[in-house]
Formats: structure tokens, C-alpha cells, sequence
């Protein structure tokens, strides 16, 4: 079977399969709990942090940040 023609249920299914045997049960289990999706809407709270800067303040930022790094 293509992966192309793979459901997102068999690819997991297959990619479980293949960690296991690979790995071990413990193994995969340590790979596994290496990933975390997280929470939240990364968009929305980037824009709390930064603001909404725009080109010409990202140009100066970086030309100041590259002027601090070579007078030190």
C-alpha cells in the first residue's frame, strides 16, 4: 500500500508498529514522551508578546542588535 493512499489512522497505526519493534516497548515509550502538541493558539499570544512590529522596525532591531555585537 502507498502512504499516499495510507489514512492518517494506518500511517499512526504503522509508525507505532515500526517504534516498537525498533525501539522496544520502553523505548518507544521514551520517544513518544518526547513530543508534546501543546496548547493554546501560538499566532494570538506571539502577537501579545511582540506586538505587530512592522518591516522597518524588524530591519532596525536586527541592524542594532548586529551594531552591539561588534562594538563589544
Amino acid at each position: 500500500m502507498k502512504n499516499k493512499e495510507m489514512t492518517p489512522v494506518e500511517i499512526r497505526s504503522r509508525g507505532l508498529k515500526a517504534l516498537a519493534e525498533t525501539l522496544g516497548p520502553v523505548g518507544m515509550v521514551r520517544f513518544l514522551q518526547q513530543f508534546d502538541t501543546g496548547s493554546g493558539d501560538y499566532t494570538r499570544e506571539r502577537e501579545q508578546w511582540l506586538g505587530k512590529p512592522t518591516v522597518q522596525q524588524i530591519a532596525e532591531e536586527i541592524k542594532k542588535s548586529r551594531n552591539e555585537r561588534t562594538a563589544e
